[in-house]
């Protein structure tokens, strides 16, 4: 199993007021992860018959970052279904040996859907073999 890490290079317009990070850009950070690796790693095509739309998502911040730093999303999975696909992820600095120590840990839930009739389908073949294949499984 190697895992995945999708690297976030932080913008300068991604601080906030305080100099930090802004809390949205966390979640742009592990969306990105969660759909580069999707399109990238298991053959999901955005505009085809079958796609994921979020369901739910969550954030728990423990230390603050911002601009020049980069970061990386340590993507596994909390829960494999029969529809969805809930993602564990780890927003780290870049470089960290483990999610140990991360920036943010979050979730997103994505239920896959026929494009058209937006109604639930079982997670595509290749989308389930990918992540039984590339990523931690909780």
């Amino acid at each position: 199993m190697t895992g995945y890490r999708h690297m976030f290079p932080l913008r300068w317009n991604d601080n906030d007021q305080y100099g930090h990070m802004n809390n949205a850009v966390y979640y742009e950070a592990m969306d990105s992860a969660v759909n580069a690796w999707m399109i990238r790693r298991a053959g999901l095509d955005p505009a085809g018959d079958v796609i994921a739309v979020a369901r739910a998502s969550s954030c728990e911040f423990f230390e603050s970052t911002s601009f020049p730093e980069e970061v990386e999303v340590d993507v596994a999975v909390a829960r494999l279904g029969r529809t969805s696909i809930t993602w564990d992820l780890a927003i780290v600095p870049r470089g960290a040996a483990d999610r140990d120590s991360p920036l943010a840990l979050g979730r997103f839930t994505h239920v896959f859907v026929d494009e058209a009739e937006r109604r639930p389908v079982p997670v595509p073949d290749k989308i389930r073999a990918a992540v039984a294949e590339q990523l931690e499984v909780g």
